[in-house]
This record gives structure tokens, sequence and C-alpha cells, in this order.
């Protein structure tokens, strides 16, 4: 028999607190919506009345399966719960569950809060009351909790009993600095238990200053908490909460919480956790952590040629869980510590078997141990290496032709008398017999230059013929350069991530003393890798 767990994300509220995150209401919608389909049962909408943005949500929230939240803090002293206006825009979200703070560490008590022990306690007991007498769910976040009761365990207790018998559903131990360790997080939830507070009524929330919010949670869980707190890719104050996206498959797949424990999350929607995770940092404009466990773009990379030989016999030898089970995907990365095995496998996943001691094998191995040299990187660039290995075996199509470019980089004044930069790029390309000539500039909606390089990906893509219709999902959404050797031999690297309406995203390379030079070679392996996938030679 397996114990229900609830998840309870707020990354709509305590995700809003990273630094730099500012979610429009529109952004809170659309998460709002991942989240629902996601399989959690708290969404925690954001703070009615203390800012527009949140207000905005509540006010238009959507309808969902999971139960909608709002958040607030217990009354003031020296005012009933029921005239409290604080608590009052709360309430009057409408939501079915709130969860309200309150201080459980006696030193935030007498220091942050400035009032007596016993009026915090009853500032607890008065609005979780106050919440249950309104029908309804009450959760309480025990702030500071786990240092509260490391300085005073009987005062942290009370505060707990107080909420607890004032009728709150969950009782939720904040580990709010994010210092406690994993060990510790257990013994005092194994503690409170004892104390007379069932497992079944506790919930945990984490913060990862050690980077231990995700081995906290799981200690929780395992002491007998029953509900869980974190947000999507770890978003939070500081260095961030504990991280749902490793948590829930974490719980699903690993034991023995996956035969000990059962959570709302279907299996079909464990397979959009990538989706949904580089969705949200599409949403942020941030480029997705390559590194995330389950969903980074490296989490199932395999460089060294001794592990791609093991993975091509089985992947269980270098991967705990099978990529696809979280819709992530097998990489082979190539670089100059590559092997033909690394090789092989790198080209069967890219649909190309080619026999092993195939002499095209050394050929591509060869070519890129010398672009390397050069200052190239098929390390990341993985749409690149392919189209090198392609070309190498002779199978890419001659989509079209560059004939010749030029970028115009200008400062001058607008209508308004302010100077501005404008960048201009003319793109001339044969396709067939035909030639074809595309001029752009590099200015947005709002009239502001986004660079020459954005003035070339205009260009270039403006006007490729038959093959238009392949590429107009196409977007950049990512550009690092990098100098690879100093002094007057230096050379630029360009690394250029692009993604389409499929939700595929690709990398390549370019190399050049010249970085627009570089850039538009980068550019033309993004679009030729895409036509390679989606068009048909004409």
């Amino acid at each position: 028999m397996t114990d229900r767990l609830y998840l309870y994300d707020t990354t709509l509220r305590d995700g809003q607190q990273t630094q730099g995150v500012q979610f429009s209401t529109d952004d809170k919608m659309r998460i709002a919506a991942m989240l629902d389909s996601l399989g959690v049962d708290h969404i925690e909408g954001g703070w009615p009345g203390a800012n527009p943005t949140d207000s905005a949500f509540f006010d238009a929230a959507p309808s969902t399966r999971a139960a909608m939240t709002a958040f607030g803090m217990t009354k003031r002293s020296g005012r009933s719960a029921e005239n409290d206006d604080v608590l009052a825009a709360v309430l009057n979200a409408g939501t079915p569950s709130v969860c309200i703070v309150g201080k459980t560490h006696e030193f935030h008590v007498r220091t942050a809060l400035d009032i007596p022990l016993d009026d915090n306690v009853e500032n607890i007991r008065a609005s979780i009351a106050h919440l249950v007498a309104q029908g309804r769910e009450a959760l309480f976040d025990a702030e500071h909790f786990f240092d509260g009761y490391a300085a005073d365990p009987e005062y942290a207790l009370r505060c707990l009993k107080a909420a607890h018998e004032a009728g709150a559903r969950w009782i939720v131990l904040c580990d709010t600095n994010g210092g406690t360790l994993p060990g510790d997080i257990a013994r005092i939830v194994a503690e409170v238990i004892a104390s007379g507070i069932p497992g079944s009524r506790l919930g945990i929330h984490t913060h990862d200053d050690m980077g231990l919010a995700v081995a906290g949670s799981l200690a929780a869980i395992e002491a007998g908490v029953r509900q869980v707190q974190g947000t999507l890719n770890g978003l939070g104050e500081r260095c961030g909460n504990a991280n749902l996206v490793s948590l829930i498959p974490t719980l699903a797949l690993k034991e023995p919480f996956a035969s000990r424990y059962e959570t709302g999350v279907p299996p079909a929607a464990l397979g959009e956790l990538t989706r949904i995770s580089r969705t949200l940092d599409d949403i942020l404009n941030r480029v997705p952590r390559s590194t995330a466990p389950y969903v980074g773009a490296s989490a199932f990379a395999h460089k060294a040629g001794l592990h791609a030989s093991a993975i091509a016999k089985d992947p269980a030898t270098y991967e705990h869980v099978a990529p696809d089970i979280v819709g992530n995907a097998r990489i082979v990365p190539m670089s100059n510590q590559a092997g033909q095995s690394n090789l092989r496998a790198r080209l069967l996943a890219m649909g190309v078997e080619v026999e092993k001691g195939d002499p095209a094998l050394g050929r591509i191995l060869d070519r890129i141990k010398a672009r390397e040299d050069e200052g190239y990187s098929y390390d990341t660039a993985q749409a690149s290496f392919e189209l090198l290995a392609r070309r190498e075996l002779g199978i890419v199509p001659k989509f079209f032709e560059v004939k010749r470019y030029r970028v115009t980089v200008e400062r001058r004044k607008n209508k308004r008398n302010r100077l501005v930069t404008l960048s201009e790029a003319v793109v001339v390309v044969k396709i067939g017999d035909e030639k074809k000539l595309s001029v752009s500039e590099s200015l947005d909606e709002t009239g502001s230059d986004r660079g020459p390089l954005n003035a070339l990906s205009r260009a270039l893509r403006k006007d490729l013929g038959p093959y238009q219709e392949a590429i107009d999902d196409m977007r950049l959404v990512d550009f690092k350069v990098r100098i690879t050797q100093g002094g007057t031999e230096a050379v630029t690297r360009v690394i250029i991530d692009s993604e389409d309406g499929r939700g595929r995203r690709w990398s390549t390379v370019g190399v050049s003393p010249n970085i627009v030079d570089a850039s538009f070679e980068a550019l033309l392996d993004a679009v030729t890798w895409k036509l390679v996938r989606d068009a048909t030679p004409a």
C-alpha cells in the first residue's frame, strides 16, 4: 500500500523572489496552466494586494484541477483576525486554499516583530481559526522553523500546535535560511510527529543555500511529512527553493519513494518535464542550465570514448534512468577526445549507420581534430558536428549557396534627434539557377538595434524560395562569443543556439578572426541543419 504525497508549487510566489525574475500576469497564467498539466496539487498564485500583478492574476485566475492558493501572513497584533485588512485581502482573492506565514523562531518574534512571544502564538491561532471559519483550506508556513526549533524547541512546537489545534490542514516546516542539514531535518520532523502532530498534516519547504534543498525535502518525506513544496527549476530567493523538476522524477522513479508513495503526476506528464522546464526558461528569457538533473542538455551526454562504447551496448551502464522517461534525449558529444565508438554511436543517433572500420570514420575524426586545433568546439555544437560528418559522408543536400554578404553598422540621429545605432545586412544566395538578394535591418518593433547578427539572420532567412516554409518557425535563442587565442593570433568562436516550433533546440559553431564572419558561419550551419531535418531538396 502506498502513501499519498501532495505537491505544492510556489513558483508564482516564492519563485518570483528570484533576482532578475518578474512575471507578468500573462506569464503567470501560462505557468499555472503548465503546473496544472503536470499534476501538482496546489498552485500558490501569489500574495493578493502585495502588488498589482498578483492582484490581477487572482482577478482572472484560471480554472485549475489543482487547488489555487493565495498567500499572506498572520494577523497583526492589536487587531482581530476579522478586522485585519491584510488577511482580508488574502481571503478576498476567493481561492479555496489559503496559506499564511508566521514566525516560529523566538529570535524573529522578539527582533523582527518586536512583540511578546504569547502574542505571536495567539496571532497564529486566531488567523488559522478565521480561515477555517470562512470555509477555506488553511495552510500554515512555519517560517524559520528549523532554526527556531534548534534555539527553543518548546516555543517552536507551541506555534505549530496553535495552528494544528485551530484546524490547519497543513503545517509546513520551513527551512527558510536553507542552512539545516538533511539528517537534522529528518530528526526534527520525527520529533515533531512524536510531539503529537501527525505526518499526514505536515509539509516541508526547503531552500537551496547549501545545495541540499532536494535532499532535505526527501529526508523530510522519509521521516513522515506528506506534503512537499518547491518551484519549477528551483526558482526562489537567494539560491532558490527545492526544485520540483528534480523532486518529481526522483519520487516517481527512485526507491524507496517509487514503491512507497504516489503523487498526482501521471506518467505522461513525467515525459513533459524537460519541455516544461525549458518553456519556463524561455518565458524568463534565460538560457536553460545544461547540467540540470534529468532535464539539462548535458544530463545524458556521454563524452568519453569508453562511456560511449558502453552506452552503445547498454545505456544502463552510464545512465541512472532512460532520458525519454523525462522527455530528454541522449547525446554523444564529439571532441578531439572522441574515438570511433563515440563517432559511430553519434552517427547512429543521426540515423546514419556506418560499419566499424569504415575509412570515413577516420576521416571524420581527423577533420574534427584539425578543426578543434583551429578553435572549433563540437562538444557543445552538436548540429555543426552532424553537418561536418554528413559532408564527409557526402549526404548533405545542396539547398542553396551564399554568393556574398555585407553588413554595415551606422550611428546616426533619428527623427527625435537622438543618436541610434542601425545594422543593415545584404545577403545574396543562389538556389538552383536563381539568385536572390535580401536586405534586412536589425531594428525591433520598439526601434532598438539588435545588432549585425540579427540583421544577417533576418536577411538570410527572408527568402529561401522553396525552403522558406521549413525555416519560418526557426529563431535564435542564444549567442555566445569566446576569444580562443590571445595576441595577434586571436580568433573568435561563436556558438549559436536555435529553436523551432517543435521545441527542438540545436547549437552551431563558427570560427574566424572576424566576429561577424564567425557568426555568419554558425548561422549558416543553423539554417542548413534545420533544412536537413525538415526540407526536401528542390
